[in-house]
């Protein structure tokens, strides 16, 4: 189980424990003691070897295979003494990224790979010597890698593999001096060179070489160069770092933090007193000069950066000396306007400020700090395990007893300097700093002042920080505040006795949730305050935590289980496991763990309908979790998480049905009016669910109690709630509501009835499609529920009333009563169902007025045309006269209806919403088959019925198979499984997959055989009943989908939907169509007879006969044939060539004629040149045609038609005599085509006459090709016309 909140360190579920103490156990017999010491130390060391091999296996295992790589890497330039090859260092950089949060796998390796790279380093320094070129080209490569190290594992584990030689120190500061002048060529990580790393690695190696334990004026070769008088100078080397330092201090990058490092330790040496007054006195000079520019404000966050660092490493006798002046410039910095612009200022100054703290206050034994658990691994163990719990039992009942009385504390008197109040007070400012970097690091540092005051001081201090809980302040203050005490538990420094002011806040804290505007704020407030109870957990033993928890543990499981964000539901819950692990036992504790892990929180909706009712059944928990929902989440700002609270509610009922039936429900009517939309729109939905849950579970509610449950409604629309703001998902609301009390069968007077009903209408015609959906799922739980038959009063024009509405000039109205339509019971359906039916069909149709077409409206008339042909079909109410009229009237009417729904490809702004219509249709017809073949001829025994089907001539009783044609034969199989493949094999990812999906399911229908579908075994090869399978991608569907095309019946849908794809502008689908087709044509087929390319180019002409003048597929259709010319496909099949060639001519000469479509017109002159390359006798007549498009009056046209012009004659010289071949290239390549029209058609004709062809039949043809778009274009402007060219081509 693994839990990582996401503000605090992650929680150790499993550790072993061992007490190390320093003292003797008294026994009677200390030798046998003493002998029992020496076996348990033995058996340690045994464990602790277990348990190294057992890491070293666990890192082999995650790190084996790439350190193989890293370290064949690394041997090439060890070697070879440098990097040879850059994209060597890219790879090994790219692996170790890899490690960025699990550092701790290198760690092992870290000397095998830091030592040998620093020793390049070093050597290559010394050979080619620091002022050499050459240099830096070794280094910086090498740099690279070290410092990728430094970024996954830490300075600290990287730097204590440096050589540090004594005589090191002055060949670093030479590499530095070369490095320093020395700019980065990019930005950009990935494309560095590596003039940063090599500076921060050098950085690093100074941070370690100016440890060594000699006066650094002793290795300094260069003080008698430099006429050093010694003394308290310092001597030129360290002036050098110290020069370089502080440059690096005003970068942005890394180095300004390497320098800050290389700073602490060189000015904290005894010998540099000089120089430290020295460097403090300029960083007076910086934080004094507030200026805005941006280098001066890198210098500020270097130099309080460097003093935060020195105040870290430094003396505390050295450091008192300089304290009130820094001080001074830090708290005015702090109140200044650069601070406040800056969160990473103040967070060094905030980190500064606690130091000073430090330094102020010495270190000293605290009598009353806490003194809490403790894990030695590998220590000198010298009792056994009994011992150690005696021990940590007594301990915990002496600590017990002495807390109890804060007066029982012997403290000696302390001196506390007047800078610490000050201190402290900004300290707890900045926990009330906007940014939480900075909150964070006042809260430690508020921790570790604490721990060296005294207990009335730290009481003090604890009472200032839980002010920050004050109502009146910000979210920040409540954050700043739990980051604060969390910090205090885990020092020891928050007493026991203390808890009862502290839980209190920390409960508050945990379900801290602010309202601002529409949204809230607070994730982070409650994210801390588990963090706090993590702490609890890990601080404190069981005697002192025992009741605490018994209060904490519903408020964590609480927060776990109902939060809106999953890193609170984690930290929650990661909080309550490490109490559950280490407080001991507790009730269900492990049951609860189990339940609420870190994955099974991942998921809000299983947080709120399933770990949370799992761990309801627990006592303690039910009530919380009810509480909870009723007081923050019923009335949430989010509307997703109020209708999940609602159903979160009603899953809980089950447990204490009472409760709910008279507290929960009574709770919850009075807010079904409440003046907030969020409370009235929760409450109203959850009154629905619990009532609806109740009756589920056999609950029924008092007279009472559902007298003012049917008043709800009329309530809200008398107080008018459906207007203004949240009208929509008030209306929404309403309606499951309805729904819900519906199948809970409340009691409803005939005015309630009929008032519900009028609401569900009108929801009905709403234009919004939730509401609508809602309002139709109602309907159908509303009339079975309280409407007796058609007939009762009041409510015998329904079905009528939505019949009308299908022809109704509001689109709404139409979508809304096709949906009713669809849900109304048989005895609805049963009088008028062939009217219903047809009137359906009607409505799937695209409407005749463009204005009045609308798609949703065509997508509900298909889903409720299918949902009534089930309703009328599952009953047994049925005449046989009206049984065979219906099934009949499915199979011609409907089926057929729903064939014509595929081919809706209607468009508008929002693009193919057609495609909503087809995904409608391939649902319904998959439904509408399953109807027919389930039916059969099950109940058409007699012969007088078997002769209303229209075929008794050719029936033969004792024949069942024959019998089974009259309701799906194998035309409407093939016409079925065709139609629903041409859909598989078209351009919408979408769409395929659904498509596929479907006809998967159709061929292996368990319960339904699916009888008379054609080359069955074949298709089940090709749609396998397999699951999650990738349809919807297109190197997947396509190579199975294609393999149709062999089949006669199907290959004419395949193509007709497979050109759509090849030509899309989307050029990743229109490669994978492209080479799946070359990919079936190259391929050998033993069950296709003719030639593939034959049977493809006859479907080919079959799609342009068939969709003659529709774009939509014809222009596609050109591009692939066009594609399929340059691939040499339909050129070499002998006599068929001539055949399909002419058919595609036939097709041109329509399709192009007046067209004015640019993708169209490029696509057929591309046909026009290909056919007229080929050696046949149809050559001719395209060159003729293709000739026509010179003198077209769109330039870009005459010019791309020449083009093709030229290289026709270039392939084909037998189509102008051998002598006029040059002229006629002669005046194609020296002609502006795009120029003046007229100059085009005088050099068109001439060209006609070069190549021998009739010049009136030249004209005519030119004359019939550009009739239709001249007779459009009166003022004759070509540049007009192409205007407007360009503007329906799309440009």
């Amino acid at each position: 189980m693994k839990f990582g909140p996401s503000v605090y360190p992650r929680a150790t579920t499993k550790k072993r424990k061992y007490q190390n103490t320093s003292g003797k156990i008294k026994s009677n017999n200390g030798d046998r003691v003493e002998e029992s010491s020496k076996k348990m130390e033995e058996k340690l060391k045994m464990e602790v070897s277990e348990d190294t091999d057992s890491k070293e296996c666990f890192l082999q295992r995650y790190f084996l295979q790439e350190w193989k790589l890293v370290k064949s890497l690394l041997h090439d330039i060890i070697s070879n003494g440098r990097v040879s090859d850059i994209s060597s260092v890219h790879k090994i950089r790219s692996i170790m990224d890899k490690y960025q949060e699990q550092g701790q796998l290198l760690e092992p390796y870290l000397e095998s790979m830091i030592s040998p790279l620093m020793s390049i380093v070093r050597s290559k320094a010394v050979e080619l010597a620091a002022a050499s070129e050459d240099i830096l080209e070794v280094i910086k490569p090498v740099c690279i890698i070290i410092y990728s190290l430094v970024t996954v594992c830490g300075y600290k584990a990287v730097v204590k593999f440096f050589p540090h030689q004594v005589s090191d120190l002055e060949l670093a500061v030479s590499l530095l001096e070369k490095c320093h002048n020395t700019q980065a060529g990019t930005s950009l990580r990935h494309e560095s060179t590596g003039e940063m790393e090599a500076k921060c690695v050098i950085l690093l190696w100074l941070y370690i070489l100016v440890l060594v334990p000699f006066d650094i004026a002793s290795v300094d070769t260069s003080a008698g160069d430099n006429n050093y008088a010694g003394g308290d100078e310092p001597p030129p080397l360290v002036l050098r770092i110290l020069e370089f330092s502080k440059d690096y201090l005003s970068n942005a990058g890394p180095m300004r933090t390497m320098s800050g490092l290389l700073l602490s330790r060189l000015l904290t040496r005894p010998d540099m007193t000089k120089a430290f007054t020295s460097f403090v006195d300029w960083t007076h000079e910086v934080m004094s000069c507030l200026s805005n520019d941006v280098v001066n404000h890198f210098q500020l966050l270097g130099a309080v950066e460097a003093l935060v660092a020195i105040f870290k490493n430094g003396s505390p006798k050295v450091l008192l000396s300089v304290i009130p002046g820094i001080w001074n410039d830090t708290s005015a910095l702090m109140k200044s306007n650069t601070a406040a612009r800056s969160p990473l200022l103040r967070k060094y100054l905030v980190k500064l400020t606690q130091r000073i703290g430090m330094i102020c206050l010495p270190p000293r034994h605290q009598p009353w700090r806490y003194v809490g658990r403790t894990s030695m691994l590998g220590g000198h163990i010298t009792v056994d395990r009994i011992g150690v719990n005696q021990y940590n039992d007594d301990r915990n009942s002496d600590l017990s007893n002495i807390y109890q009385d804060p007066n029982c504390h012997e403290e000696d008197d302390m001196d506390v300097p007047d800078i610490v109040e000050e201190i402290i007070e900004l300290l707890l400012s900045g926990l009330r700093d906007t940014d939480t970097v900075v909150r964070w690091s006042a809260a430690k540092g508020i921790g570790r002042v604490t721990s060296r005051l005294t207990y009335l001081l730290s009481d003090e201090i604890l009472s200032s920080v839980l002010e920050l809980f004050s109502p009146s302040e910000g979210d920040g203050s409540w954050h700043g505040g739990c980051l604060a005490l969390a910090e205090l538990a885990r020092r020891g420094l928050l007493l026991p006795i203390s808890f009862h002011k502290v839980i209190p806040v920390v409960i508050k804290a945990l379900h801290y949730d602010i309202r601002r505007g529409p949204h809230s704020i607070g994730s982070h407030v409650r994210d801390a305050a588990a963090y706090v109870c993590w702490a609890f957990g890990r601080a404190y033993y069981h005697a002192d935590m025992k009741s605490i928890l018994q209060q904490l543990a519903p408020h964590l499981i609480t927060v776990a289980c109902y939060d809106r964000e999953v890193n609170c539901r984690r930290a929650a819950a990661a909080a309550f496991q490490e109490n559950v692990g280490r407080q001991g036992n507790y009730p269900h504790g492990i049951d609860i763990v189990n339940a609420a892990d870190y994955f099974a929180l991942s998921s809000r909706t299983n947080s709120y309908l399933h770990v949370a009712v799992c761990i309801a059944q627990y006592d303690g928990y039910l009530h919380p979790f009810v509480d909870e929902l009723l007081s923050y989440k019923i009335c949430h700002w989010d509307k997703s998480l109020r209708e999940l609270a609602a159903n979160a509610l009603s899953s809980l009922a089950k447990y204490d049905l009472g409760h709910f039936a008279s507290t929960v429900v009574g709770k919850l009517l009075p807010c079904t009016l409440s003046s907030d939309l969020c409370m009235r729109h929760g409450a109203t939905l959850a009154v629905g669910e619990v009532i609806l849950a109740l009756h589920e579970h056999g609950s029924v509610l008092p007279p009472d109690l559902q007298k003012q449950v049917a008043g709800v409604v009329p309530a809200i629309e008398k107080a008018r709630l459906y207007r203004g703001k949240g009208g929509e998902i008030m209306r929404s609301a309403v309606s499951r509501f309805i729904e819900c009390i519906s199948s809970a069968r409340v009691q409803l007077t005939d005015k309630i009835k009929r008032s519900l009903l009028d609401t569900l209408h009108e929801n009905l015609r709403h234009p919004n499609s939730q509401i609508q959906g809602a309002a139709v799922a109602a309907l159908k739980s509303f009339i079975p529920a309280y409407i007796a038959s058609p007939e009762s009063k009041g409510f015998n024009a329904i079905t009528s009333r939505y019949l009308d509405q299908l022809t109704d000039p509001n689109v709404a109205a139409r979508r809304g009563s096709a949906l009713a339509l669809g849900v109304l019971p048989f005895k609805f359906l049963g009088e008028g169902w062939k009217d219903i039916l047809r009137k359906l069909s009607a409505a799937c149709e695209i409407e005749d007025n463009p204005e009045e077409r609308d798609v949703e409206a065509r997508v509900n008339a298909v889903k409720g045309l299918v949902s009534v042909c089930e309703i009328l079909t599952e009953t047994q109410d049925h005449s046989h006269e009206e049984c065979i009229s219906l099934y009949v009237f499915i199979k011609n009417e409907v089926m057929q209806t729903l064939f014509k729904a595929l081919d809706d490809y209607s468009k508008d702004n929002r693009g193919d919403v057609g495609s909503w219509v087809r995904e409608a249709a391939i649902d319904g017809l998959e439904r509408c088959t399953y109807i027919l073949c389930k039916r059969g001829l099950k109940g058409f025994s007699s012969k007088s019925e078997q002769m209303e089907l229209g075929s008794v001539a050719q029936l033969d009783e004792k024949d069942v198979t024959n019998q089974m044609n009259f309701l799906f034969d194998e035309n409407m199989a093939t016409c079925l499984v065709g139609s629903i493949v041409k859909q598989a094999v078209e351009k919408m990812d979408k769409l395929r997959e659904l498509a596929a999906k479907a006809l998967q399911r159709i061929l292996h229908n368990k319960s339904i055989f699916v009888r008379y579908i054609p080359h069955r075994e074949r298709l089940e090869q090709i749609v396998p009943d397999k699951e999650d399978l990738k349809w919807g991608v297109p190197t997947f569907s396509y190579p199975r989908f294609l393999q149709l095309l062999g089949i006669s019946c199907y290959s004419k849908y395949v193509i007709s939907g497979l050109v759509i794809s090849i030509g899309e502008l989307q050029d990743s689908l229109r490669k994978a169509s492209l080479s799946a087709l070359l990919e079936f044509l190259q391929s050998t087929d033993e069950n296709v007879d003719d030639s593939k390319e034959y049977n493809l180019s006859n479907d080919i002409l079959w799609v342009l006969r068939k969709y003659r003048k529709c774009d939509r597929v014809v222009v596609p259709t050109l591009k692939t044939i066009e594609n399929l010319f340059s691939k040499k496909i339909f050129l070499n099949m002998e006599a068929q060539t001539a055949v399909f060639c002419v058919g595609v001519l036939d097709a041109l000469n329509i399709e192009l004629k007046g067209s004015k479509d640019f993708k169209k017109l490029y696509a057929g002159i591309a046909i026009l040149g290909y056919i007229s390359s080929v050696p046949e006798q149809i050559n001719i007549q395209a060159f003729s045609h293709l000739l026509t498009f010179l003198t077209h009056r769109f330039p870009k046209v005459r010019k791309e038609a020449a083009e093709q012009v030229y290289l026709v004659l270039e392939q084909n010289g037998a189509l102008v005599p051998e002598d006029k071949l040059e002229k006629a290239l002669e005046i194609i390549s020296e002609t502006c085509w795009d120029g003046d029209a007229a100059e085009a058609t005088e050099k068109s004709l001439e060209l006609c006459t070069t190549c021998n062809l009739d010049i009136g039949t030249f004209s005519e043809a030119i004359v019939g090709t550009s009739r239709g778009v001249v007779e459009q274009a009166p003022t004759g402007d070509e540049n007009a016309s192409y205007s407007s060219l360009v503007g329906s081509a799309g440009f």
